[in-house]
This record gives structure tokens, C-alpha cells and sequence, in this order.
């Protein structure tokens, strides 16, 4: 009887499935190529992941070393982003900071994503727990994001692992949402249809039938949300709810130069502009893989 399932889905779902699916990435990307956004953003994303990797290598001084002869220094060839209030390189900073935010976007979009994805498919597919499931994300998503992460962290504690759970969890509710709206959409094809009929188990037809045909708006929602997770966690750090000093992180760097804005004003503008050109970046690129993704756009 398996066998004969098996077989029928074949038929249903023929081989030639997967050809049209390489094609579908083939046009895709050939589309993303011809969006000049999309690859400026992806061009600032490459530059700040490079450096950030190669920050051993581009750092001219140790990141936490002190030289209080050197303190508040403005840019020059020796400090090109200039010093803070301890002598510490500016640039060497925002180098090791790259990779902490990049890390806490990554990581909350990891989460958001893994959890999201789950409650969205479950509540587009099983229609009884819908109701249930989204009752509670309309709860979350009554909160404003940056809000509701701050109440978490204040319960949590403070801190920079906290701070990631607690940006993961402001954005499940996105993920879900889109998710369950693409979900219930698939469910109705007529390819699933029949895989139901024919009795394939539910735990099949998600994984090889609904999955990958809802994969492209939760690819174009994590870019996306990539670039706001950073800029929620800055916001935290900033707020002295995230990363801790001398941890470098982006947003932490901003919060201690505010201090310092009229006697050095390098500290808060270099690392300001290394968090809106990195959340630029993920926007561009999000933009661009929504264009691409989508058929409707020629």
C-alpha cells in the first residue's frame, strides 16, 4: 500500500517538479543580479562581514587596550576613526563590534525564525489551533517590538545573551503571520489536495509539499528582519539593556559616546553609521529577493 502511495504521489508530483525549481532560482537570481539596490545592499553586507571576519588581521591595535595619553583623539593616519575616552582605537573597535552584532541579528533571526516558522505552519495547516496560535501572536504583536524587548530583558536580566532571546522573541509574531498566510494558501493546491487524498501523512505533505513552496516570502522576511534585529539590539545596548562594557558592540559604542558627543564626536557618528549602513544593506537586499522571488514581477 505504501509503495502504491508512493507511486501516486509521484504522479502527482512529477520529476520535472525539480527542474522547474532549478529554473525558478535560475530566473531568480538572474533577476537579483539586474537590481542595482540589491547588489549595493548586498555589496555594504560583504564589506561589513569581511572586515568583521578580518578584524585580527585590519585592527591595528588590541581592541580593549588602554592608552589614556591617547584618549580622545580625533581621526588622524595613526587613528583613522580617532580614540575614546581610554585611548582605545575606534576603527579596532567597530571592527571586533561588527561581530557581535552581526552575531546577535543572526542569532535572534535564528530563533525568531525556527519558532515562527513552526507556529506558522501549524496554525495555516491545522486549522483547529489556529485560532489559539494567533490569539496569542495578536497579543504580542499588540506590543510595539523595541517595547516588548525591553520587558523581557527587564524580566530576564540584563545582558547580551538575554538581549538576543528577547529581540527573538518581539519578532516571532512576523514570522508567524507570514508563515500561516502563505501556509493556508498552499494548503488549497490541488497537489496537496490529492496527497491528502491519497492518504499521505501530514508530517510528508508539510516538509515536501508546503515548505518549499512558502520558503520565498520566509527568506525575503528574514533579510529583513536581520537588519531590524540589529538595529533592536543596538537600541537595547544602547539603552544599557544588551551588551555590556567593554564588550564593543555596535550599539553599546554609541551609548558611551553620547557622553562624549561634544568633546569627540567620532565615537557616536562612526559606529551610528555602521549600524544604519548594515541595516541599509539588509533592507536593499531584502527589497531585491522580493522582486526576484516573486512571479508576478517581470
Amino acid at each position: 500500500m505504501d509503495a502504491k502511495v508512493e507511486s501516486n504521489v509521484r504522479t502527482v508530483v512529477p520529476e520535472e517538479v525539480e527542474t522547474a525549481a532549478v529554473s525558478t532560482i535560475a530566473i531568480a537570481w538572474k533577476k537579483l543580479r539586474k537590481n542595482k539596490g540589491a547588489i549595493f545592499g548586498g555589496g555594504i553586507l560583504l564589506f561589513f562581514v569581511t572586515i568583521s571576519v578580518l578584524a585580527p588581521v585590519l585592527a591595528q591595535y588590541p581592541v580593549n587596550e588602554m592608552r589614556y595619553e591617547e584618549a580622545l583623539l580625533p581621526p588622524s593616519a595613526s587613528h583613522w576613526l580617532g580614540t575614546d575616552e581610554f585611548g582605545r582605537d575606534i576603527f579596532t573597535r567597530i571592527l571586533y563590534g561588527g561581530r557581535v552584532s552581526l552575531l546577535m541579528g543572526l542569532v535572534a533571526v535564528a530563533i525568531a525564525g525556527s519558532v515562527g516558522v513552526l507556529l506558522g505552519v501549524i496554525a495555516g495547516y491545522y486549522r483547529k489551533l489556529d485560532i489559539y496560535i494567533m490569539q496569542v501572536m495578536d497579543i504580542l504583536l499588540a506590543f510595539p517590538s523595541l517595547l516588548m524587548a525591553i520587558a523581557i530583558v527587564a524580566v530576564l536580566g540584563v545582558g547580551l545573551t538575554n538581549a538576543m532571546i528577547a529581540v527573538a522573541i518581539s519578532v516571532i509574531p512576523s514570522f508567524v503571520r507570514v508563515v500561516r498566510g502563505s501556509v493556508l494558501a498552499v494548503r488549497e493546491k490541488e497537489y496537496v489536495e490529492s496527497a491528502r487524498a491519497l492518504g499521505v501523512s501530514d508530517g510528508k505533505i508539510i516538509f515536501k509539499h508546503i515548505l518549499p513552496n512558502v520558503a520565498s516570502p520566509i527568506i525575503v522576511l528574514a533579510t529583513v528582519q536581520f537588519g531590524s534585529s540589529i538595529l533592536s539590539a543596538a537600541a537595547l545596548s544602547f539603552l544599557g539593556l544588551g551588551a555590556q562594557p567593554p564588550n564593543p558592540e555596535w550599539g553599546a559604542l554609541v551609548f558611551v559616546g553620547k557622553s562624549f558627543l561634544t568633546q569627540a564626536w567620532w565615537m557616536t557618528l562612526f559606529p551610528g553609521l555602521a549600524i544604519m549602513l548594515v541595516v541599509l544593506g539588509f533592507n536593499l537586499l531584502g527589497d531585491g529577493l522580493r522582486d526576484a522571488l516573486d512571479s508576478r514581477i517581470k
